[in-house]
């Protein structure tokens, strides 16, 4: 794909950062609002949002913490869920790989999921490291995502959550995010697999236990999942004769269109 001049590149970056601002903050603000239902303060809130600063992680925590589950759990729940970006780190790692080590981990904060897609999508586009873009796209996702978790919890302070039926916010939320991650059939055995442990155990031994058991046992129903044959069979063919007309049947495209 030819390049983009830099100032191009940047325009359309700017246009997907003002999407991905324009949905951090509701959902941030269901996030304050859980946080209230977990007893933490407005300084929770913000401290959690600009140092977590972790979406899926910070949810799955308030839910724990409501419970009163133990810290340890909850430690162990928060690492798994946020250990897809220990990929990130090395899909990025090719375009700033001559940035100093300091300027790394200061970038690595702020490596969320909409930071990764938006900074990657970016670079490859320009075929180089930009300190200002990757700064964009993280912009768009840590101030709307910290100021929605603090509107959410003031607001959240005014009503009665319980009356108006916004206890199950948080199981909602989940319920969504993890349908958001849904892309094939394996995420879909990994999810499934998941609620099929974690409603039992939590029935037998509590929510926080089972929210655990199924953190680390549903992705393996994923894995259990083996490829389609047919991509294989297509990855053979690639094999054999790799020229760009081959590029729409890859087998990674063809696995995803498969049901």
């Amino acid at each position: 794909m030819p390049q983009l001049d830099v100032s191009e590149s940047r325009h359309r970056l700017l246009v997907d950062a003002f999407a991905i601002a324009a949905y951090a903050l509701p959902v941030g603000m269901v996030y304050g609002l859980l946080t209230l239902q977990a007893h933490y303060t407005l300084a929770d809130v913000v401290v959690t949002c600009m140092v977590a600063l972790a979406g899926g992680a910070q949810f799955a925590a308030a839910g724990l913490v409501k419970d009163h589950a133990p810290w340890l759990a909850i430690a162990g729940v928060t690492l798994l869920v946020n250990a897809r970006h220990l990929l990130y780190s090395a899909s990025i790692a090719p375009y700033t790989s001559e940035r100093s080590r300091g300027e790394r981990a200061f970038m690595a904060h702020f490596l969320t999921d909409e930071t990764f897609a938006l900074s990657l999508a970016h670079f490859r586009r320009i075929g180089r490291f930009d300190r200002r873009g990757y700064w964009i796209a993280a912009s768009a996702i840590f101030f709307p995502w910290t100021i929605g978790g603090a509107l959410g919890y003031v607001a959240a302070g005014a009503v009665d959550t319980t009356r108006l039926g916004l206890d199950v916010a948080f199981p909602a939320a989940m319920a969504g995010l993890s349908l958001g991650m849904v892309s094939g059939r394996r995420d879909a055995a990994a999810a499934l697999g998941a609620v099929a442990v974690a409603v039992p155990v939590a029935l037998v031994a509590g929510a926080s236990v089972g929210l655990v058991a199924g953190a680390v046992i549903g992705p393996c129903f994923g894995l259990a999942i083996k490829r389609p044959r047919i991509a294989a069979a297509v990855a053979d063919e690639a094999a054999r004769a790799p020229d760009e007309s081959n590029a729409a049947t890859s087998p990674l495209l063809i696995e995803e269109r498969l049901p």
